[in-house]
C-alpha cells in the first residue's frame, strides 16, 4: 500500500470495511478493487467490493431494524445524528485527506465535512417538520393525513462530492424513520469508509445504518431491484439514472429520486458588471476540476461584451495551482481517475475540430504523472456540436456570442439538461423575465455555481432529474402520506 494510503491521525495504513448490521466487515467473498490517488496512480487502498450475498444482508439489516427505529421517538433517532456531526467535525482533516488521495479534491477546497456535519445537526432537531393535517371539511367526519416512513431507502451516492450527498441524503431518510443501505462509489469510498466507523461510535442501532462500497454492479443494480427497498435516491449521471428508473420499474415501483447531470448555461448581458460575471462564471467550472455538475459550461456573452468579457474570463480561468491535492497551496487537482481523464481528453479533442481553442487544451499526464488537465476554452462553437450537448465533467468551457435575448433563451433551452442556470444584468426586470423562460431548476442571478440558497429546493427539469432536495424539502422525499377518515356519531 503507497504511503499515501495512511491516516494523519496515527500513520497507520487505512483499511476500509463496510458496515452491515452494526459490524465493519470486509466483503463476504474476500472481493475487493483498488482506489488509485489520480494525481500519482499509486494505490492508495483496497476497498471491499460489495457482492450480491452483502446487499442482500444489508437490506435484510435494514428491514429487521426498521419497525424498532421508525417507532422510536424522533429526538432518540436524533441523538446519535448528532454524535455523527460532532465526530465528522472532529476528523474533518482526515476526511479531506482521504478525498485527495481517492478522487483527487485538493484539501484546500474540502468543505464537505462541515456541510454533511450541518446536515446530521439540522435534520436531527428537524422532526417537529414532520407533520400531516387534519380537516372537517367531509360533513359529518373527520379526516387527517399521517406522513411515515417507507421502509429500507437506499441511497447511491456520487464520487465528485461524497461526504456531502452521503450527508444530505442519509440525515433526513433516518429522522423520519426509514432505515437506510448506503452506496459508494467505486471511485471515492474512502472518506465514506472512514464514516462508516463514526457511525458505530456514533451508536446507531445495528441495522439502522448500513454502508457499502462497490460498483454499480452487482451492489448498484441489486439495490436498484430490491424488493425490499422501497425508495431510492440517486445522484450521478444521466446515463445511470436512466438505468435504475427501468429497474425499479420493472420490479417493485419503488419511488425514485434522481439528481442527474446538466449543461449549465451562463449569460452575459452588455450591461453586466464584465468583471464580476468573468470571475463567477471561471470559479463555475474550475470548482473540483469542473467536476460538478452544475457548472456553467456554456457561456454566452452579447457580442459587443464578448472580446473584453473574453480577456477576463480567461485571466481569470488560467489562475490556477495544479499539483498535489494533499498541498494546501493546490487549488486544481486531477480528474478522477484515468476513465474521467480519458473522457475528457476526447472532449477536448472533438471541440478541437468544430470550435476555436483560445485557452489550454492539454492534458497532463506525461509530464505530471497524475490525471490533471489544464483550464480549457473554446469559442465560436456550433450549437449543434457534441461538446455543447453533451456533459464533459471536466475544466472545460464554451464561450459563445448572441445578439437578442430571445436569441439566448432558445440557445439556452436547446439541451436535454435543465439543472442550472446564471444570468449577469443590472436590468432587474430582464433578469427575472430571462429566470421565468428558461428551463432549469435554478437560475442565478449576478452570482453562479456552486453557490445555492441555504434552504431553497435543488433538482432539474427535462434529464437532469426528479424531485427536489434542500433542508426544508427532502424528509418529504422519504414520507409516504397515509389519509384518515373517521365518522362521527350523530
Amino acid at each position: 500500500m503507497a504511503s499515501n494510503g495512511k491516516t494523519p491521525s496515527n500513520g497507520a495504513p487505512f483499511q476500509p470495511r463496510m458496515l452491515i448490521n452494526g459490524q465493519l466487515v470486509e466483503a463476504s467473498d474476500g472481493g475487493k478493487f483498488p482506489v488509485h490517488n489520480p494525481a500519482t496512480r499509486e494505490i492508495s487502498a483496497q476497498v471491499p467490493e460489495a457482492s450480491i450475498d452483502d446487499t442482500n444482508a444489508a437490506v435484510a439489516a435494514a428491514k429487521a431494524a426498521f419497525p424498532a427505529w421508525s417507532a422510536l421517538d424522533p429526538t432518540r433517532r436524533g441523538a446519535p445524528m448528532k454524535k455523527l456531526a460532532a465526530l465528522i467535525r472532529q476528523h474533518n482533516a482526515e476526511l479531506a485527506r482521504l478525498e485527495a488521495i481517492s478522487m483527487g479534491m485538493p484539501v484546500s477546497k474540502f468543505h464537505y465535512g462541515a456541510t454533511a456535519a450541518f446536515n446530521f445537526d439540522h435534520f436531527a432537531e428537524a422532526w417537529p417538520s414532520i407533520q400531516g393535517q387534519a380537516s372537517v371539511n367531509t360533513p359529518g367526519h373527520v379526516t387527517m393525513t399521517l406522513r411515515q416512513p417507507y421502509g429500507v431507502v437506499a441511497l447511491i451516492i456520487p464520487w465528485n462530492a461524497p461526504v456531502h450527498f452521503f450527508a444530505s441524503k442519509a440525515a433526513p431518510a433516518l429522522i423520519t424513520g426509514n432505515t437506510v443501505v448506503v452506496k459508494s462509489s467505486e471511485k471515492a469510498p474512502l472518506a465514506i469508509a472512514r464514516i462508516a466507523e463514526l457511525v458505530v461510535e456514533a451508536g446507531f442501532p445495528p441495522g439502522v445504518f448500513n454502508i457499502l462500497s462497490g460498483h454499480g454492479l452487482p451492489s448498484g443494480q441489486t439495490l436498484a431491484r430490491h424488493m425490499d427497498v422501497r425508495a431510492l435516491s440517486f445522484t450521478g449521471s444521466s446515463r445511470t439514472g436512466k438505468l435504475i428508473q427501468e429497474d425499479a420499474a420493472r420490479t417493485n415501483l419503488k419511488k425514485v429520486i434522481l439528481e442527474l447531470g446538466g449543461k449549465s448555461p451562463a449569460i452575459v448581458f452588455a450591461d453586466a458588471d464584465l468583471a464580476k460575471a468573468a470571475r463567477l462564471t471561471a470559479a463555475s467550472v474550475q470548482a473540483n476540476s469542473g467536476q460538478v455538475c452544475m457548472a456553467n459550461t456554456r457561456v454566452y456573452v452579447h457580442s459587443s461584451v464578448a472580446d473584453e468579457f473574453l480577456r477576463l474570463f480567461k485571466e481569470s480561468f488560467a489562475a490556477v495551482r495544479d499539483g498535489d491535492p494533499l498541498a494546501p497551496e493546490t487549488t486544481h487537482g486531477p480528474q478522477a481517475d484515468e476513465v474521467q481523464y480519458r473522457n475528457v481528453m476526447a472532449y477536448i479533442e472533438q471541440g478541437s475540430q468544430s470550435g476555436k481553442l483560445v485557452l489550454g487544451g492539454t492534458g497532463k499526464l506525461d509530464g505530471m504523472g497524475g490525471y490533471f488537465v489544464e483550464p480549457t476554452v473554446f469559442v465560436d462553437t456550433p450549437e449543434d456540436a457534441r461538446i455543447m450537448k453533451e456533459e464533459v465533467f471536466g475544466p472545460v468551457v464554451n464561450i459563445n456570442t448572441f445578439e437578442e435575448e430571445a436569441e439566448v433563451v432558445a440557445k439556452a433551452n436547446d439541451t436535454e439538461f435543465g439543472l442550472y442556470s446564471a444570468v449577469f444584468t443590472r436590468d432587474i426586470s430582464r433578469a427575472l423575465r430571462v429566470a421565468k423562460a428558461i428551463e432549469s431548476g435554478y437560475v442565478a442571478i449576478n452570482c453562479s455555481s456552486p453557490l445555492t440558497g441555504r434552504d431553497l429546493p435543488f433538482g432539474g427539469y427535462k434529464g437532469s432529474g426528479q424531485g427536489r432536495e434542500g433542508v426544508l424539502y427532502t424528509m418529504n422525499n422519504f414520507l409516504e402520506t397515509k389519509s384518515v377518515i373517521i365518522q362521527l356519531d350523530s
